[in-house]
């Protein structure tokens, strides 16, 4: 599978979008941060500072696969699977442009990870 110019330009669109929203996502969580104000309310509220830290965590864990994806663009690398080395499905990164596995490899790999838990 090889992409279109235009099909590879709409998925660098859509990664800019998230890189920009992730980005934004975690100025405004970082913002929010608690001060030594407000020791009370996290006294009172820790879930919601639990929320707000995993929130930040998983921001920034996408935000790491979507910069590392436009990178793969502008190295000419995207859309291979890191395990494989095949073609990641059209489809599948249409749903997923940071996708790094196609969805075999990525399959095996959580199968991999549960396993040693």
């Amino acid at each position: 599978m090889f992409l279109t110019p235009e099909e590879l330009g709409a998925l660098r669109a859509d990664l800019h979008e998230q890189l920009l929203f992730r980005r934004e996502q975690l100025r405004q969580l970082a913002s929010a941060a608690p001060s030594r104000a407000d020791d009370a309310l996290q006294r009172r509220a820790p879930s919601q500072v639990e929320v707000r830290v995993k929130l930040a965590a998983s921001a920034r864990m996408v935000l790491a696969d979507v910069e590392a994806a436009l990178r793969r663009m502008d190295e000419g690398r995207y859309g291979a699977c890191h395990r494989c080395r095949r073609p990641i499905d059209r489809d599948r990164l249409t749903v997923v442009p940071q996708a790094r596995y196609c969805a075999g490899c990525q399959h095996a790999c959580r199968r991999a990870s549960e396993a040693g838990r």
